[in-house]
């Protein structure tokens, strides 16, 4: 690995349903100059070939270096080893519980703990529905770490027409929090319009 380029950016995909999520970003990375370390968990990675048209090999070779997730001597292991931070997208309510009490499993596990330790940035797309107890105190507990948890809630303000659209816009919202700027998707712009508002509308506050 080339120690002179920037510090890349961790992306782990577990079993939970959204593997289009981090396959996206993947994508959307491949020509931005930000590499990209790919984790997928071996409930990820079937995950991934139902729900999507790719083979995990071909999501392999998204990504700048592909690590396996029973690779726990992997340079991900060691805080010594410099990134920008990572994302876990789509993050299981399993990976989230492992993260949040220090249980490494896996590489996802390890790479997340030691980002944690490191104070670097930690986003994680969480997707279950609806939320459990357990669910929430985990959320809470990492929250309050520093982590971010962000589920991956579609906008509707600028009128997506397709899946794909709901994909970028979330996939935007997620390169937000490494400032790394791609314009994937349109965002809001302070401008509602006023077109089928009726006279009324703006009698009441909400």
């Amino acid at each position: 690995m080339n120690s002179t380029r920037p510090p890349g950016l961790i992306v782990g995909i577990t079993g939970a349903t959204g593997s289009i999520f981090g396959i996206r970003l993947l994508e959307t990375l491949q020509n931005s100059g930000v590499d990209t370390h790919l984790i997928v968990s071996r409930w990820g990675a079937r995950t991934l070939v139902h729900e999507t048209r790719y083979t995990l090999d071909q999501v392999h070779r998204m990504a700048s270096f592909y690590y396996s997730p029973n690779d726990q001597g992997a340079v991900l292991s060691s805080g010594s080893f410099l990134t920008r931070g990572m994302v876990v997208a789509p993050c299981s309510m399993r990976t989230l519980a492992a993260i949040a009490h220090g249980h490494d499993e896996h590489l996802i596990h390890r790479a997340a703990d030691v980002i944690l330790k490191e104070r670097r940035k930690l986003v994680l797309v969480v997707r279950e529905a609806p939320l459990n107890d357990i669910h929430l105190e985990n959320m809470l507990k990492l929250s309050r770490m520093g982590v971010v948890i962000l589920p991956p809630v579609p906008a509707f303000y600028n009128h997506p027409q397709s899946i794909d659209q709901i994909v970028d816009h979330i996939v935007m919202r997620i390169l937000d929090q490494f400032d790394i700027r791609l314009d994937l998707a349109e965002r809001w712009n302070g401008e509602m319009s006023t077109d089928r508002v009726p006279a009324h509308a703006g009698d009441k506050t909400s």
